[in-house]
């Protein structure tokens, strides 16, 4: 049985070798319950072992950032990676995320700041929990999951973005399982969790430009599908950030590949023109930055160009009047301007001109749009999103 209630020792070797010990003790122990009045009752055993736990755990912080009011000496770093060697030989990281949700508050917090802190220590070029943390990509993953946990998404979202600045562990959960459940993160109903996740969902898709235009391009019809359920969230943070994210993720040019599948399907297309007379101006706002790259695209599939045609008269009234109030941002007014010149010199080729009167003499019978839309248009009347006028 381990002297969990003795005197501290004071090297790194024995406090980590200490704090593994409660956490096997900690692990066994029952949790705490409610009575049939709805109190919590908890095993003594279970309380001192957490107090053991929060105790080792402030000593590890300790060793790694020392006192406030010194420098670092050279003792202070030889102890530091002294107490590193020990955390990775005793394999204490692990335990301590899969226990995390049992931790009192302050201590979930040092568990997170000796996390990061370990993560960003190197030994000449290399990165010791780094290379830890890729030979065992079940405590990425099971960092990920804490985000359905309330009580640590926010604590597992610090680390996890703090994992991710390394291209070898972004790429671990990019091509996981695991990263379609951010998904379902982004829309909790938790708004702290929420927009935590999708930081970290951001930061997944964006960081490492060349690693996530691969992984998009491999995976495009499966994560644009879900994204698809982002853009069409009834909840406004969700559809902006998406709508934002998805913008930028256009126009990077790593993502070449994947900016002309998007903008070759005129569903893609039909959205934006819908999302361009939502009731939020911000949502418009943003489908502009999405739709322009449709209408600036030299190489339009034959399914856009039709309705980009279609709506020409429509489209130069709407955009002609959209935002006006806009006088201080140069740049959109710019762009709003090549637009409606784009949509103004586009024309019909001889054969599309010859295709496009039979098809008036057997026309196409297309859905109405639904009433939502047409009640969220701003002004004068926005583009048809069919392919007939």
């Amino acid at each position: 049985m381990p002297l969990l209630f003795g005197k501290s020792h004071k090297t790194p070797a024995d406090v980590v070798r200490t704090l593994r010990e409660v956490l096997i003790i900690l692990d066994k122990l029952p949790p705490p319950r409610l009575d049939k009045d709805g109190n919590v009752v908890t095993d003594k055993k279970y309380d001192k072992a957490l107090e053991e736990v929060s105790k080792n755990v402030a000593m590890i912080k300790a060793f790694i950032y020392g006192s406030d009011a010194s420098e670092p000496s050279g003792d202070h770093v030889v102890q530091v990676a002294q107490l590193a060697q020990e955390v990775y030989n005793a394999n204490v990281l692990p335990m301590l995320i899969k226990m995390l949700p049992k931790f009192e508050f302050e201590c979930k917090k040092d568990v997170g700041q000796i996390f990061n802190n370990l993560l960003r220590r190197q030994i000449g070029t290399r990165s010791p929990t780094v290379e830890y943390l890729g030979a065992r990509p079940e405590i990425l993953i099971q960092l990920v999951q804490g985000y359905s946990v309330p009580d640590i998404a926010l604590t597992c979202g610090l680390m996890l973005r703090e994992s991710i600045r390394h291209d070898h562990l972004a790429k671990i959960i990019l091509t996981s399982d695991i990263f379609y459940t951010f998904f379902s993160y982004v829309q909790s109903e938790v708004f702290d969790i929420a927009s935590d996740a999708f930081s970290t969902f951001k930061e997944l898709t964006t960081r490492h430009k060349a690693i996530s235009a691969e992984f998009l391009d491999a995976n495009y019809d499966t994560f644009f599908a879900q994204y698809q359920n982002l853009l069409n969230s009834k909840n406004y943070v969700t559809r902006r950030q998406s709508l934002k994210l998805l913008g930028e993720l256009l126009l990077d040019r790593h993502n070449f590949n994947i900016m002309t599948k998007y903008i070759s399907n005129p569903e893609n297309l039909r959205l934006m023109m819908e999302l361009l007379r939502d009731k939020s101006r911000n949502i418009q706002y943003e489908a502009f930055h999405v739709f322009k790259v449709f209408v600036a695209n030299p190489n339009k599939p034959r399914p856009i160009s039709d309705i980009l045609n279609r709506n020409r008269e429509k489209l130069v009234e709407f955009l002609g009047e959209f935002h006006n109030d806009r006088t201080d941002d140069e740049q959109f007014n710019d762009e709003k301007a090549y637009l409606i010149k784009q949509i103004q010199e586009m024309k019909f080729s001889p054969k599309e001109v010859k295709k496009h009167k039979k098809e008036e003499e057997h026309p196409v019978v297309v859905p109405e749009e639904p009433a939502r839309v047409e009640e969220s248009k701003p002004g004068p009347s926005g583009p048809s999103t069919s392919q007939q006028q």
